[in-house]
Formats: structure tokens, C-alpha cells, sequence
């Protein structure tokens, strides 16, 4: 499958939005390296998914990231604030493919419509699922007319990257798991229409992984994941040396 690159969308793109497809092209960290096969990390399909960090310049010429809040009437995180992803379907040829056929069903976004640049390195769920962000370029945001599954979702909405690398707005709280301890981080974010939200758990630390890879510099706070997250990050080593000095 090609990788939801669209050349024409792509021609339509900001300089910065070029810089960045360019950027991710010609790096070693490109999808192909981290298109993981269904046998690493003892995952079975059905304990497989993906999301898609869909990416588009807004009016400040910042990068925004776009977000969903579940429908009220799901089984699990109901009302919560995701990624647009879900399951690995045995159809799909690749991780690239579930995410982007997800975005699909959920927001109606056309894949043709997304550039994908690069993997983000795995995320576990305390139920044994593993998760793989897909990070994705939207060129020109006025092509896509948003059309929500009901039935899933509820609202959607973007925030701007950065937020993700900020101490605004954030909280965290302790938690142990299986021994361990670790950060789980809450950012709060109002829309224009005045609608309140919290991104929180895995997908903060999803996207917390995402602005520091695509905006090239460190949270400003410590992160303390969890193993299943990815563990202690080399910003985080640094943080706790200059405290313990």
C-alpha cells in the first residue's frame, strides 16, 4: 500500500509543512523502519492497533494536531479524548493502513489527504494491546470536510502540538503499576467554542513523544513513563541528575 502520500496535496503544502516531509524523508526514522510486524512483542492481531497524529499548519503558521472525543455511549472511555485509531483488522496490509483506514471510518478523513512521514516507537496498554502512532501530514486542511461516525465519536477537535511540551495547563499524578511508579499527565485545553477539554493517559504520552520528535526539543517537565510507554527518556536522565545536585 503506498503510505497515504498524496502528491498533490503534498504540492499544495506550507514551506514549513515541505521542510518537514523533507525533513522525515530523508531521516533514518522513516515508516518503512518502523513498520513492526504482527509477531514482535508476542502481539496477536486482535491485540494490535493503531492512531493517527494527523498534522496540519494552522493560522498562526504553528503545527495543530487533530483529536476526537469518544461518543458518550461507548462501552470504554466514553467521553474521552482520543486519537483517531482503534484495531488492527486482519485486511490491513500494514500499521500505516490501520490507522489511516480508522481515521477513515471515524472523522471521514480521506487518506489520500495524509502524508505520512513517520512510526513513533510502540506503546503497551495495561490490557496487553499494542499500540503504534502513525504520524501524518495534512497539506491542505480545506480538503477535508469532517463527516463523524455517531456512533464513536462525539466532537471533533485540534489543539496546537506544542501544548504537548509545555508546563501550561498540565497537571500530573503518581500512579504504581505492577510495582512500578510512574507520571500520568493531564493537559487542559478550551476551544473557540468555549468547550473544555483534558487529554490524558497514553494519549498525552503519545503526544508528548510526538512533539518532541517532530518539534526536535524536550518536554520542559519530567515525564517518568512507565516501561509499557517507553520508560525513562534521556530528558528525563538529565532533569534528575540536575535535581539530585
Amino acid at each position: 500500500m503506498a503510505m497515504g502520500s498524496n502528491r498533490a496535496s503534498e504540492a499544495r503544502g506550507s514551506q514549513r509543512l515541505q521542510a518537514l516531509l523533507q525533513h522525515f524523508r530523508s531521516s533514518p526514522t522513516n515508516p518503512n523502519n518502523f513498520n513492526l510486524t504482527r509477531d514482535q512483542f508476542n502481539s496477536k492481531p486482535t491485540k494490535r492497533a493503531a492512531v493517527l497524529i494527523c498534522l496540519f499548519e494552522g493560522a498562526d503558521g504553528n503545527l495543530r494536531v487533530i483529536l476526537t472525543q469518544r461518543a458518550s455511549s461507548l462501552s470504554t472511555h466514553s467521553g474521552e479524548v482520543a486519537l483517531p485509531g482503534g484495531k488492527r483488522e486482519e485486511g490491513d496490509a500494514d500499521d500505516v493502513e490501520t490507522a489511516l483506514r480508522e481515521a477513515k471510518e471515524e472523522i471521514g478523513l480521506d487518506p489520500s489527504l495524509v502524508s505520512v512521514i513517520t512510526l513513533l516507537e510502540p506503546f503497551r496498554t495495561k490490557y496487553g494491546i499494542t499500540v503504534i502512532p502513525v504520524v501524518g501530514i495534512l497539506s491542505d486542511k480545506d480538503a477535508f470536510s469532517p463527516v463523524l461516525n455517531s456512533a464513536e465519536v462525539e466532537t471533533i477537535f485540534d489543539v496546537p502540538l506544542e501544548m504537548f511540551l509545555k508546563n501550561d495547563n498540565r497537571r500530573a499524578e503518581e500512579r504504581e503499576w505492577m510495582g512500578e511508579k510512574y507520571l500520568v499527565h493531564y493537559f487542559n485545553y478550551e476551544a473557540e467554542s468555549e468547550k473544555k477539554f483534558v487529554i490524558w493517559a497514553i494519549t498525552a504520552a503519545i503526544l508528548i513523544r510526538a512533539a518532541t520528535v517532530v518539534l526536535q526539543r524536550p518536554p520542559a517537565f519530567l515525564e517518568q513513563r512507565p516501561k509499557i510507554w517507553g520508560g525513562i527518556t534521556e530528558s528525563d536522565m538529565i532533569i534528575l541528575q540536575n535535581s539530585s545536585k
